[in-house]
């Protein structure tokens, strides 16, 4: 993860849901009528909760076995993991109500085989008493969890309780995760996620990472993801870029639609280091501490229908308040852009049709000039791009030249923001100045010293050369504009005249006494 500028770099980065959230949008979902309408005042944060509380009411599974499950019985500790191991694959096991537990050792653990279903009567629990550090762990493949509340286990940092070792095909439905350590969830390719309360998880409410490659086909839908990151590992660990309500890391086709985020102590999406081919719509995005999305070192992405509200309110006054006057924002674009040459449902980073009211500033496109393969400034763990297999490769004397001069670089490039609402009330965030910001920049080059893009290159070219838009857009409030670096503060008038020509077709009304 890297948000800093100049030579600040951080060094070592169901349906009836769906139906449900697009009420609370307002956002109509035919495609054909991409803009949000809703005023400010018919988006409240109130509707939000009244409707899309999957945490407070989640559907109770069957009061019955069904038809051959095993039913396992809370009163006998180590039941489900025993009978897991003595019974064949693609079985069905029935928890009755009750607190269900593991045996005492720390690494004892339900070990599915292939095709398990694991379905809560309603009332059931399996509890990890924070001795056990794993719930369901092991590679069987599509195994299905269901109605059943995971708490209290101890997963280590950066590691998860349920799906621990990334198996690929699980669904997780209409469960609850909460109050465990590290991640509530691990991911493998193929998971659903869906109808879902990943809640109040120390670390991650979700992370999307595996440890031996990419993860494919993801859906996340109908989910409530809140309170997540109650460790604050970023004040534990500054920089680490190790938090959010869910992180993903080289996933390769996402649809995360749907989802109530909120609340989660840090950034609510993160997106980051080789990511893409996502569509992230029909969310409600709010209140989070820290950004609603950051989109880091990823391609090709899809951003629209989203209800984005009074998030970053207090990572974004921390940093003002320390005096750095680089544009934290709500919709972060770091290092991100759309790229033909990976494949994707689009080429391009498009953003639109979504609300974004009453967030501490905007969308934000960054591009670190240090920040490259092969640079020690590079916070991703030593990753190249999508482009480049051998990162060794970007070094002089190729790297000055193409295609490595362009193709060693996570480039913020085709980023098409338009037919979004923006809305800003400082009196409702309690700010006076750096909270009205939308941006396009970069720094100055510095670092290391054989770089070939030192000076005001990378700078030069996102504001100017690698066609990125803001047009038809709809502004309500005092918006400002910072463009080619932080120094650079602009008018709207400024923003859409010469040499920048930004939001053409978009409308502006600065509030009263604003």
């Amino acid at each position: 993860m890297e948000i800093t500028w100049r030579d600040r770099v951080r060094s070592a980065a169901a349906p009836l849901a769906l139906a449900l959230v697009l009420l609370v949008t307002g956002c109509d979902d035919a495609p054909d009528d991409p803009a949000p309408k809703p005023s400010a005042s018919s988006s409240s944060s109130s509707g939000a909760k009244s409707v899309a509380r999957v945490c407070e009411k989640p559907a109770p599974g069957p009061a019955e076995a069904p038809g051959s499950a095993v039913t396992v019985d809370p009163a006998v500790a180590g039941d489900l993991a025993a009978k897991t191991r003595n019974s064949p694959a693609h079985t069905t096991f029935w928890l009755r109500p009750g607190k269900h537990r593991l045996e005492s050792d720390r690494y004892s653990q339900v070990v599915p085989k292939e095709g398990n279903r694991y379905i809560g009567a309603p009332g059931a629990v399996l509890d990890g008493r924070g001795t056990n550090q794993y719930a369901f762990g092991g590679t069987a493949r599509d195994v299905t969890i269901s109605h059943l509340t995971v708490q209290n286990f101890a997963a280590p940092h950066d590691e998860g309780v349920v799906n621990h070792d990334s198996a690929d095909g699980w669904v997780i439905e209409h469960a609850t995760i909460r109050n465990n350590s590290g991640a509530g969830l691990m991911v493998g390719d193929r998971q659903e996620v869906r109808a879902s309360c990943l809640r109040d998880n120390g670390q991650y409410g979700m992370n999307a990472y595996k440890g031996d490659g990419i993860i494919n086909d993801l859906v996340v839908e109908g989910n409530e993801i809140t309170g997540n990151n109650t460790g604050d590992w970023e004040r534990e660990r500054p920089g680490c870029g190790c938090t959010g309500g869910i992180k993903f890391w080289a996933v390769q086709g996402a649809d995360v639609r749907g989802n109530w985020v909120h609340d989660n102590r840090g950034t609510g999406l993160w997106a980051d280091t080789n990511n893409n081919d996502f569509l992230i719509e029909n969310n409600v995005l709010e209140s989070n501490d820290g950004a609603a999305l950051i989109y880091e070192t990823s391609y090709n992405a899809v951003v629209r229908k989203n209800t984005i509200r009074r998030n970053n309110w207090v990572e974004g006054r921390e940093n003002t308040d320390g005096g750095d006057n680089f544009p934290y924002a709500t919709v972060y674009i770091s290092e991100s852009g759309g790229e033909p040459r990976v494949e994707a449902r689009t080429d391009r980073i498009e953003i639109y049709g979504n609300l974004l009211e009453d967030n501490w500033s905007g969308i934000t496109l960054w591009e670190n000039a240090d920040r490259f393969c092969n640079s020690p400034a590079n916070t991703s763990s030593g990753d190249c791009t999508l482009l480049v297999a051998d990162t060794d490769r970007c070094a002089r004397p190729g790297i000055t030249r193409a295609p490595l001069y362009a193709d060693c670089r996570w480039k913020t490039q085709r980023v098409d923001i338009h037919d979004n609402r923006f809305v800003l009330d400082k009196t409702v965030v309690e700010c006076t100045d750096s909270c009205d910001r939308m941006a396009l920049l970069a720094n100055y080059g510095t670092y290391p010293d054989w770089s070939p893009y030192q000076g005001e290159k990378v700078a030069k070219a996102v504001t100017h050369l690698q066609d990125n838009r803001w047009h038809d857009n709809v502004y309500v409030g005092p918006w400002r504009f910072v463009a080619h670096d932080p120094s650079r503060v602009l008018d709207f008038e400024e923003w859409r005249a010469a040499p920048y020509r930004q939001d053409a077709g978009s409308t502006f009304r600065a509030r009263g006494g604003d």
